[in-house]
């Protein structure tokens, strides 16, 4: 197992090095996150284990675009604060792991070689329909080529939508897949979020009404 240990405070860095390579685990040390990205970018690291606090760049942006552009790598982040939030946060940015200062080496020993033993996630399939495609694992969409940001709704009936391959999509199928179980039957939230996610997109119209049925994603 490679590991990239990203650690701003030199001494701790190194001892986390060294806990880590009495270990059999091999471990290179990163002291901002600009160095970081560089590293990941040409070694194949199994895992990096990332303060959130690093300089230049934030240990939050690191985390993302790990996430994002190396999805194999496992992250384990590791802060001085405690709180609640601060795990929330890691967690949505999409770190596999999370510990707080200070900690056991023994327990981040054991982390890394749980998270060795997990199976990678299967990347989501690229949907692609039309002049559209959207990417569920980056949560991106673009329309010939020009990236159309999305709220997260507009993003998951979107996504909901382009999955059903051209196929009419019922408002009720819509408000189970894409809201939570809390949601209103009621409520006009589809027709609206409907009425938002045609115009980010763009003319001509993608998103079709069929009268009393529902919705379909399609060039006509």
């Amino acid at each position: 197992m490679r590991v990239l240990v990203v650690e701003d405070e030199p001494y701790l860095a190194e001892a986390i090095r060294d806990g880590l390579r009495l270990e059999a685990i091999a471990a290179d040390v990163a002291n901002d996150g600009g160095t970081a990205l560089d590293l990941v970018a040409a070694t194949p690291y199994d895992a990096v284990v990332l303060d959130r606090d690093v300089p230049v760049v934030h240990g939050d942006e690191v985390a993302r675009r790990l996430v994002a552009e190396h999805p194999g790598v496992r992250v384990i982040m590791l802060t001085a604060a405690g709180e609640l939030t601060d795990k929330v946060t890691g967690f949505e940015l999409g770190v596999d792991d999370y510990l707080t200062k200070p900690f056991a080496m023994r327990e981040l020993v054991l982390r890394l070689r749980a998270l060795a033993r997990r199976p990678e996630a299967a990347t989501p399939p690229v949907l692609e329909l039309g002049p559209v495609r959207l990417d569920p694992y980056r949560r991106e969409v673009y329309r010939d080529g020009r990236y159309i940001s999305l709220t997260r709704k507009q993003f998951a009936v979107a996504q909901v939508l382009m999955d059903a391959r051209g196929g009419v999509v019922s408002a009720e199928e819509l408000l189970e897949r894409a809201w939570d179980e809390n949601a209103d039957p009621f409520t006009n939230a589809v027709r609206i979020t409907i009425s938002t996610l045609r115009k980010r997109l763009g003319d001509p119209w993608l998103i079709h009404t069929v009268p009393g049925v529902g919705y379909r994603f399609g060039e006509q």
